[in-house]
């Protein structure tokens, strides 16, 4: 099977965004890799101008002409290490999200970090002294949305343990606390814009969790907007009854209504039981099996 099968075979699947969103990263990659190269040889300065139609830009007038690059910059790297360090972060960290919150809303948290990153670094540039005389200077990369999956994933399993090399069993709520810190270390060191995309991330993975727990599903208009989309490219026509259907079908039909309503009403009552259990102990009395059970059943 070729590579470009396998790129089609992966977002041809509905339930697979976190191996897109890693494939996109990739792709972008090894092209501005092939670009970078000739236009090297051909002693051309158009990447630069391809950078400028994808790199975040801190100063106003820039992204008014460039609007798209308040999200075109998170899927954005440069060095191989970048890429790396993002891409494995989220690939551990957002199988956590999406096996208890879906497909959906990580690709939620990953589009609403970026926004959020980069919302923190246009104001952080332009409002303060210290950043001003950098103003002019771009931001790339998938940080901000990373550290939002991992912040985020740690608001809703902060005891979950990761096995860390060297270091050993550590839970993921104080890998996130050093995550945030050393974005806040960094702040004055050589990347300030970066580091500031890390913190607006964190604080949009940290809002996500804490909304959704009480009922609101902030990423709720992302989802809407890619449904949209999803509906406009799809090349599946519109689904229509075309046939007669025999005389048996109601007494099928009629069977097949009364089963599917037993395990609806089942799977109602274990929510009402695991609702009660939030109410009396709360939620972090809830087994992982709960959790995922409560988070599934809120995307019916």
């Amino acid at each position: 099977m070729s590579l470009t099968q396998d790129i089609r075979d992966a977002f041809s699947r509905r339930d697979n965004v976190l191996n897109q969103v890693i494939i996109i990263n990739a792709l972008v990659f090894a092209v501005l890799i092939v670009l970078k190269a000739i236009f090297f040889i051909s002693q051309s300065s158009s990447y630069a101008l391809v950078m400028r139609q994808l790199a975040l830009p801190s100063d106003g007038y820039s992204l008014l002409r460039h609007p798209w690059t308040l999200l075109s910059y998170a899927f954005v790297h440069e060095g191989f290490l970048h890429i790396l360090f993002n891409m494995l972060n989220l690939y551990w960290f957002g199988q956590l999200i999406r096996e208890y919150l879906g497909d959906r809303r990580l690709m939620s948290l990953y589009l609403l970090g970026a926004l959020v990153g980069a919302a923190f670094f246009l104001l952080a540039y332009n409002f303060i002294p210290a950043l001003q005389p950098l103003v002019g200077q771009p931001v790339i990369g998938a940080s901000a949305s990373v550290t939002a999956i991992i912040v985020a994933a740690a608001t809703l399993l902060p005891d979950y343990t990761f096995m860390l090399f060297i270091v050993g069993a550590v839970k993921i709520k104080w890998i996130a606390v050093a995550v945030v810190l050393i974005s806040i270390a960094g702040i004055n060191g050589g990347n300030p814009g970066g580091e500031i995309t890390h913190l607006g991330g964190a604080l949009l993975g940290f809002v996500f969790i804490k909304q959704l727990k009480a009922g609101r599903d902030i990423g709720a208009p992302i989802m809407a907007v890619g449904e949209w989309f999803g509906r406009v490219f799809s090349h599946k026509p519109s689904m229509r009854v075309t046939h007669r259907q025999p005389v048996a079908t109601g007494v099928r039909a009629a069977g097949s209504s009364a089963k599917n309503t037993g395990p609806a009403v089942a799977g109602q009552e274990e929510i009402d039981l695991i609702l009660d259990k939030i109410s009396h102990s709360g939620y972090e009395s809830l087994s992982k099996d709960e959790k995922q059970k409560l988070f599934r059943a809120s995307q019916q």
